[in-house]
């Protein structure tokens, strides 16, 4: 990945990786995966983001992978939030079809079947993309937000991006997430807005000290 101060990046996902390697090099930062640190995949690790909030869910993922590799952290949790169903699936976004058998593309494909199906008679279909964003270590702990807004489309859109992207149609970029280059949708995603007011804030804290 990037060149830079090495921090552990505590996601499996490889479309998260993608995203985050620009966004990592543009702070200077080097990042480093999970498989990178020798941190095998553990079945525990469905159990992390248990709770109702991103930026809890966040933390507590930044937290238990500082504490396994003793590395500087940041990890994210995200998710779509429709209007229509009252910021559903939110924190759920991932689990949102109930498929716990399945991962990767398969996954993404469920949820977005639930997703379609079930805003079938709604006129309303604004929705949003909300990402916290996290930093680990040891007692140095900081989260931001960062949203973005747009509306789902019927059919998907594009073969970039990752999970809802394709079916996101991004109100600043007018094209779905799934049609945009990297580049276009990090400057306006939820996960470029919350990383970069994550690595300002840290540099802040470290420039104070």
């Amino acid at each position: 990945m990037s060149s830079g101060r090495r921090i552990l990046v505590a996601t499996r996902s490889t479309g998260k990786l993608r995203e985050l390697d620009g966004i990592l090099a543009a702070a200077g930062m080097h990042g480093l995966s999970l498989v990178e640190a020798g941190i095998g995949e553990s079945p525990d690790e469905d159990e992390i983001e248990c709770h109702g909030t991103f930026e809890e869910n966040a933390l507590a993922k930044a937290r238990h992978f500082n504490r396994l590799s003793g590395l500087p952290t940041i990890a994210d949790d995200s998710g779509l939030c429709v209007d229509a169903f009252g910021g559903a699936p939110g924190v759920r976004s991932k689990r949102y079809s109930g498929r716990s058998d399945l991962s990767g593309q398969a996954l993404d494909d469920a949820n977005n079947a639930k997703l379609i199906g079930e805003l079938a008679g709604f006129r309303d279909r604004a929705a949003g993309y909300v990402c916290a964003a996290a930093f680990a270590d040891g007692a140095l702990e900081i989260v931001e937000r960062g949203e973005t807004r747009g509306s789902i489309v019927v059919e998907p859109r594009g073969l970039s991006g990752f999970g809802y992207d394709p079916y996101f149609h991004s109100d600043e970029l007018g094209m779905t997430f799934g049609e945009a280059t990297t580049g276009s949708k990090q400057g306006v995603s939820h996960r470029g807005r919350a990383f970069r007011a994550l690595f300002d804030a840290l540099a802040a804290r470290q420039r104070s000290q």
